[in-house]
C-alpha cells in the first residue's frame, strides 16, 4: 500500500479495554439493582458508542429515565477506572514506531466519548498520534465517515492517502463509507471468521502481519 495516513480504531485495535468497560457497566447496573452482564455480553455490546452500550446492557423494556441514570453512573465510574486493567495490545507500540519512521501520519477515530478517548491515547501513547477524535455531540458516530474525513481534510490529504484499521464490522463499514482502504485485525473483540463474514478484505492476526500488509 502506498499510503500517507493510518487511522486506527481504539477499543479492540490499539487497547484491550473490555474488562474496564465491563466493570463500569456492571457498577452502573448495580446502582439501579439491574442484572449484571458477562464479559462476553459486553464484548458484543460495544462498537456503536457508550450510550448504545448502555442501551444494550439494560434489560429490554427499561424506561428511558432509568437508562440515562445507568448511563450517567457508567460515565462517572469509567472516568475514574478506565486504566485499571486496560493494556496495549502486543506489538502495537513497535507497529506505530515503524509507521512514524516510514513517514506516516497517525490518527484515531473512536466511538468512545471524546472526553475518554483523548486521555486514554495520551496516557498509553504520549506524543504518538497527530489527531484523536472521539464521540462528540452533533457529529455522526461510526459507521458514518465524518470523523475519518475530518482527519483526512485537516491533514491536507486525500481519501486515497488513508488506510483505516479496526477490529469490527463497524470499522469495515466506516472505511467503506469514507471511501478508503480498510485493514481488519482479529486480535480485538471480533474473530477472523466474523470479520470475513462481514466484508473484511484483509485480516491481520498480529501487529507483525499488519506491518507486512502496509508494505513496511
Amino acid at each position: 500500500m502506498n499510503k500517507k495516513l493510518a487511522v486506527f480504531d481504539l477499543d479492540g485495535t490499539l487497547l484491550y479495554t473490555l474488562e474496564d468497560l465491563c466493570a463500569s457497566v456492571n457498577y452502573a447496573l448495580a446502582q439501579e439493582a439491574l442484572p449484571l452482564r458477562t464479559l462476553d455480553e459486553v464484548r458484543n455490546f460495544v462498537g456503536n458508542g457508550i450510550l448504545k452500550l448502555i442501551e444494550r446492557a439494560v434489560p429490554p423494556g427499561t424506561d428511558r429515565e432509568q437508562t440515562l441514570r445507568v448511563f450517567a453512573a457508567f460515565k462517572a465510574h469509567y472516568a475514574l477506572h478506565s486504566t485499571d486493567t486496560t493494556r496495549v495490545y502486543e506489538g502495537v507500540p513497535e507497529l506505530l514506531e515503524g509507521l512514524k519512521n516510514a513517514g506516516f501520519r497517525l490518527g484515531v477515530v473512536s466511538n468512545k466519548a471524546d472526553s475518554a478517548a483523548g486521555p486514554l491515547i495520551a496516557h498509553y501513547f504520549p506524543g504518538v498520534f497527530d489527531c484523536v477524535v472521539g464521540e462528540r455531540e452533533n457529529v455522526r458516530k461510526k459507521p458514518a465517515p465524518d470523523a475519518v474525513l475530518e482527519i483526512i481534510g485537516n491533514m491536507g490529504l486525500n481519501v486515497g492517502d488513508c488506510v483505516y484499521i479496526g477490529d469490527s464490522e463497524v470499522d469495515i463499514q466506516t472505511a467503506e463509507n469514507a471511501g478508503c482502504d480498510c485493514i481488519s485485525v482479529s486480535w480485538g473483540f471480533k474473530t477472523r471468521e466474523f470479520l470475513l463474514n462481514n466484508g473484511a478484505k484483509i485480516v491481520c492476526d498480529s501487529a507483525y502481519a499488519l506491518v507486512k500488509a502496509l508494505g513496511l
